[in-house]
C-alpha cells in the first residue's frame, strides 16, 4: 500500500475541515431562524398607564403643578363625552412627544360616575433627584405624605382620586434626616 503524500494529507484535512464547518453552519441555520421568530413574537414597548379621574382640574393640578409631570397631548372627544390627557415625567418628555410613550393617561369622563379602586392596581412610581425636597414641596402644598421617606429612599402619596403614587430617590439612599425619620405613616399607601 502506498503512503499518501503530505500534499494529499493536507488536502484531505482541509476539505474535512470545510465539510465540518459547512455542516455546523447548516445545523445552526434553523436555530437562528427559530430564535429570530421567537424574538419577533415578543417585541413590545410600554405605552401608558390609564387612570380615571373625577375632577380633571384637581387632578391636573396634582400631577402637573405638584408632582411636576408635563402634559404632552390631549384628546377631547365630544361624541364619546370624555377627555384624555397624556402626561410625562421631565426626563421622558422628548420620547413621549415623539413616540407618544411612556405616558400617564388621565381619563376624564364628562358624565359623573363613581369609580371604586381595586387592590389589583398597586401604584404609579417615579424617581426624583432629592426625595426630601420633593416631599417637602408636596407637603407645603397640602399633599399628605402617607408613607414618609424615613430611610431617604421611598415615599408614598395619593392623588385626589386615591391613586397611590410611589416616589423613589434616584441613585442611592439619601442620609436619614428629620423630620422624615420619625414621621409616622398616615392612612393607607
Amino acid at each position: 500500500m502506498r503512503q499518501p503524500s503530505s500534499a494529499s494529507l493536507v488536502f484531505f484535512l482541509f476539505t474535512s475541515f470545510l465539510f465540518a464547518v459547512a455542516c455546523s453552519r447548516l445545523a445552526a441555520v434553523p436555530y437562528r431562524r427559530w430564535r429570530k421568530r421567537l424574538n419577533r413574537g415578543i417585541q413590545m414597548r410600554y405605552l401608558h398607564t390609564m387612570v380615571r379621574v373625577k375632577d380633571l382640574d384637581a387632578s391636573l393640578h396634582f400631577y402637573t403643578t405638584l408632582l411636576g409631570l408635563k402634559e404632552v397631548r390631549r384628546i377631547e372627544n365630544e361624541k364619546g363625552r370624555f377627555t384624555l390627557v397624556f402626561l410625562a415625567a421631565s426626563d421622558d418628555i422628548d420620547q413621549a412627544t415623539a413616540n407618544q410613550a411612556p405616558c400617564l393617561e388621565l381619563t376624564y369622563n364628562w358624565d359623573t360616575e363613581d369609580y371604586t379602586g381595586g387592590r389589583n392596581f398597586g401604584h404609579l412610581a417615579y424617581e426624583v433627584d432629592n426625595i426630601y425636597e420633593y416631599c417637602e414641596h408636596l407637603q407645603k402644598n397640602g399633599v399628605t405624605i402617607n408613607r414618609p421617606p424615613r430611610e431617604g429612599r421611598m415615599a408614598f402619596v395619593r392623588s385626589p382620586d386615591g391613586i397611590s403614587f410611589e416616589i423613589l430617590q434616584k441613585g442611592g439612599n439619601l442620609p436619614v434626616a428629620e423630620p422624615w425619620a420619625s414621621m409616622p405613616n398616615i392612612g393607607s399607601w
